[in-house]
């Protein structure tokens, strides 16, 4: 029993060394794809930031009278949700926190009486809402981890078409924002329409900037309706980007936890292995010194003589 149970304990150490040398390099892998994952948001703020103060300058020079995409409704009744969560798991709590946020959203507007629908990007959303039966748009996946800007004009040019041809009252983003390899947080940003506020704010250029100095050429109708899509795709891109970062991060930090715990339960089961193996020998001891102790009883017994005529019938005397 004691041996059997010592090739169990084996084979399971075995086991877990075995996992903790995926989990290990998962980690690693993770760790490397942070850095150029930041570097990639860090590249794309230049390109946000100039788009913010075109497009600001051409609102403030009144060319948002005609443009669909800065005029909202006057009631909202259907709401756009595009969820950015990861196309794979093995990240803790990652798809979990940006899916139990837009669900809240959701919950919130169906007690309101208000309609909605769900713009899944990457395979855990997509297979979390449609499980539970949720109203889902169009899918995207296959670049959570390595998004492009291909990929953001694929889901911004979707979400304009909804928002302009009516079919949607408001779109919003739900992702997880990328502050630092040890922190990060789920937001949730207004899309479309662009609101004053929305355009106004950001990384813009102050209050105080004059934009009436500017000349445009052609008109600033023209320029606006041509930056809008590029700009709502430049949010998009920028909402991938930070959900990626945060993705790797979500990953590396669980996959330590879990090389942290393969370590600490090969430790325990080489404990129990190694007392279990203890066991064995002292029940061997115990059999080979209490066979000896028999053989020395045996070895100790005195032979008796016994006379011959105590078994004589009396009778033939």
């Amino acid at each position: 029993m004691a041996g059997g149970q010592e090739r169990i304990l084996r084979e399971r150490i075995r086991s877990v060394q075995a996992t903790k040398k995926i989990t290990r390099a998962m980690e690693l892998i993770a760790a490397s794809r942070i850095v150029k994952a930041q570097a990639a948001v860090t590249a794309a703020v230049p390109y946000s930031e100039l788009i913010t103060n075109v497009v600001k300058d051409l609102a403030a020079g009144g060319a948002s009278g005609e443009s669909p995409l800065l005029m909202g409704r006057d009631e909202v009744h259907h709401t756009c949700y595009v969820v950015i969560a990861a196309d794979r798991g093995l990240c803790g709590g990652y798809n979990t926190g940006v899916e139990r946020a837009a669900e809240g959203e959701v919950k919130a507007d169906v007690l309101r009486g208000d309609s909605y629908t769900i713009i899944p990007v990457g395979k855990k959303a997509e297979g979390y809402f449609r499980f539970r039966g949720y109203d889902l748009g169009q899918a995207f996946n296959g670049f959570s981890d390595r998004p492009s800007y291909d990929d953001a004009k694929a889901i911004g040019q979707h979400v304009i078409d909804l928002f302009v041809s009516g079919a949607v009252d408001r779109v919003e983003l739900v992702y997880t924002r990328f502050i630092s390899p040890g922190s990060q947080e789920v937001v949730l940003r207004p899309l479309v329409p662009l609101t004053a506020e929305t355009v106004a704010g950001g990384d813009g250029k102050p209050e105080d900037a004059s934009s009436g100095d500017y000349e445009f050429e052609p008109a600033p109708e023209t320029i606006l309706e041509t930056l809008l899509p590029r700009y709502v795709e430049a949010r998009v891109y920028a909402a991938l980007l930070n959900a990626a970062a945060s993705e790797h991060a979500f990953r590396q930090r669980a996959m330590k936890s879990a090389t942290d715990n393969a370590e600490e339960l090969i430790k325990s089961l080489s404990r129990v292995m190694n007392r279990a193996r203890q066991d064995a020998i002292t029940t061997e001891i115990m059999e080979i010194v209490g066979g000896a102790e028999a053989l020395d009883s045996g070895d100790d017994l005195v032979p008796v003589e016994l006379d011959s005529t105590a078994f004589e019938d009396p009778v033939f005397h």
